[in-house]
C-alpha cells in the first residue's frame, strides 16, 4: 500500500469520524424540529378541515327538524366559511397576525357549533334521529382530535425554541440556522378562558 492511498484513507476515516461528532453534538436537531412543527401544524389543520366538512351535513340535518332555528344555522355556516376562508401554511406559522385571525375564525366556529349543539336540546325527535346522532360523535370525536393535534403543535414548537435557545442548539442557531426565528405558539382561543364558567340552573 502507498503513502498515498494510505493517507486517502486516513482522510476518509477522519471526515466519517468528525462527520459521527458533528452529527452527535446536535447540528441537525434545530431543523429536524422545525420539521416536527410544520408537520404537526399539518395535523391541526387536517383536524380542523375534518371538522369543517362534518358541518354541512350536520346542519342539513338540523335544518330538516328545526327549520324555524334559521339564525343559529345561518350562523354556523356563517362562521364555517370564515373559518375555511383563512389558511395558515407552514410558511404562515411566524405571522402571529395570522395565526390570531385564525385562532379566532376557529373559536366563532366553536362557538356557533355549541348554539347548535344546544337548539337540538329543544328537540326530541332530532336528539333521537340517528343520522343526527352519528354525526354529533363525529363531531365530539373531531373535537377531541383538535385538541390532541394542538397538544401536539404545541409541545413541538416548545421543543424547537428550547433547542434554539439552549445550548448547544444556540450556538448552531447563530451560526447556521439564524433564518429560522422562535415560533409563536397557541393562546387561549377565547376571552376569560382562565376563568372557571359560571353555572346557573333556572
Amino acid at each position: 500500500m502507498t503513502s498515498t492511498s494510505f493517507r486517502g484513507i486516513w482522510q476518509v476515516v477522519i471526515l466519517v469520524l468528525l462527520s459521527s461528532l458533528v452529527a452527535g453534538c446536535g447540528i441537525n436537531n434545530i431543523p429536524r424540529y422545525d420539521e416536527q412543527v410544520k408537520s404537526a401544524w399539518s395535523q391541526v389543520e387536517n383536524q380542523y378541515q375534518r371538522r369543517a366538512d362534518l358541518i354541512p351535513n350536520l346542519v342539513e340535518t338540523v335544518k330538516g327538524f328545526a327549520r324555524q332555528e334559521q339564525e343559529t344555522l345561518t350562523a354556523v355556516v356563517e362562521a364555517r366559511a370564515r373559518a375555511t376562508s383563512i389558511q395558515v401554511s407552514v410558511d404562515d406559522l411566524d405571522d402571529p397576525a395570522k395565526m390570531q385571525a385564525f385562532e379566532q375564525a376557529q373559536a366563532q366556529l366553536t362557538g356557533a357549533l355549541s348554539r347548535l349543539m344546544a337548539v337540538s336540546e329543544r328537540y326530541p325527535d332530532l336528539k333521537s334521529n340517528q343520522n343526527f346522532l352519528a354525526l354529533q360523535s363525529q363531531l365530539e370525536g373531531t373535537e377531541n382530535r383538535i385538541a390532541v393535534a394542538r397538544r401536539d403543535y404545541i409541545g413541538a414548537v416548545q421543543q424547537y425554541n428550547t433547542e434554539i435557545r439552549t445550548f448547544p442548539g444556540r450556538i448552531w442557531h447563530s451560526l447556521m440556522y439564524s433564518d429560522m426565528p422562535i415560533r409563536e405558539n397557541f393562546e387561549a382561543t377565547t376571552e376569560n378562558a382562565e376563568q372557571a364558567p359560571q353555572v346557573q340552573f333556572e
